[in-house]
């Protein structure tokens, strides 16, 4: 077993784009579960809503900072439009309302009737709404060897690309470092605790839930933006499964901690990379196919989540005391 290429693998899925993507998307998360006690399982809505706002726009001529605009002002009109007449549901009812909300989304991204606008199924191809980020680029073309990591300066899958999505990450962190040391921050921790003693203090609780659900969409939209820009934008690649795998890089790393969902993330796909690469070269293929490999990675993370919450719910970092399971 060759140790060392498994090792190297594992080390450059901690670095990759989509790690960062969904660290990002979790942070946005969190903001919604963590700090607010919002049910939200359709993140990936306001990821996929991200990543064709800025696609459509960019394809449509604008310059990069119009279509990130874009992009935020398409995943906020999704969550006033959402949380409008949600917000006052029970956490579980806002679970299936924000899933089902998702699914349309991704429905309405891969309908023919607007293959001239988002592709359909087919999706947008990465090199139509890739050249104004990567003409910001402040390397050269060509390709950089750091240690074992040899990637392309600015094209697909490269270092540009990393350096700009962990740099996103960082600010995200800060940001929500900032959020929960301040007074909003409380009144939002409140809510999760306990929204009507909050309500009989005076404060509007549809209002800071609507702000809360409109910053972690944000959030989530810029996800996207990460997301997609190693490769093409695909709505059945962000449907259910990727809200899944966003609650549990959240879930792992820590609801309502700052670092929590970083660590999550990158525990989740360089575990899942290390799963794979062991089962690869350390059992026959007359034994397992790779295709098998595949989805039994999927079920022992499966396995992981379960066991993570019924053994240890509050995540690595986190604190059970700041876990809001039971929302009303």
């Amino acid at each position: 077993m060759d140790w060392t290429r498994i090792l190297t693998n594992v080390l450059g899925e901690m670095l990759a784009p989509t790690t960062a993507a969904y660290a990002l998307a979790a942070v946005g998360l969190n903001i919604h579960f963590g700090l607010t006690g919002l049910l939200n399982m359709g993140q990936a809505g306001f990821m996929l809503l991200g990543a064709y706002g800025f696609a459509i726009a960019t394809i449509a001529g604008w310059p990069i900072w119009g279509a990130v605009l874009v992009a935020i002002a398409a995943s906020a009109l999704f969550a006033l439009l959402l949380g409008i007449p949600t917000l006052k549901l029970r956490g579980d009812y806002l679970a299936i309302v924000t899933i089902a909300a998702a699914e349309i989304v991704r429905l309405i991204g891969r309908s023919t009737a607007l293959t001239s606008l988002t592709g359909a199924s087919s999706g947008l191809r990465g090199d139509s709404y890739k050249t104004t980020f990567q003409n910001l680029s402040p390397f050269p073309t060509g390709t950089t060897t750091i240690g074992p990591f040899s990637y392309s300066n600015n094209f697909s899958n490269s270092w540009w690309i990393r350096l700009v999505g962990w740099a996103i990450v960082l600010i995200a962190c800060l940001f929500v470092y900032l959020l929960i040391r301040s007074p909003w921050g409380r009144v939002l921790k409140g809510i999760r605790e306990d929204e009507e003693a909050v309500r009989s203090l005076g404060k509007n609780v549809f209002a800071y839930k609507m702000q809360s659900l409109v910053l972690g969409g944000v959030i989530g939209a810029v996800a996207g933006i990460v997301y997609v820009m190693p490769r093409a934008v695909q709505p059945d690649s962000m449907g259910r499964p990727m809200t899944f795998f966003v609650w549990t890089i959240l879930l792992l790393g820590g609801a309502a901690t700052v670092f929590g969902p970083v660590l999550g993330s990158i525990v989740f796909w360089a575990g899942l990379m290390l799963i794979k690469s062991v089962m690869r070269d350390g059992v026959s293929d007359s034994f397992i196919s790779s295709g098998q490999i595949e989805q039994l990675g999927w079920v022992i993370v499966g396995v992981t989540l379960m066991l993570l919450v019924i053994f240890r719910p509050q995540g690595v970092l986190g604190d059970k005391k700041e876990l809001a399971i039971n929302v009303r």
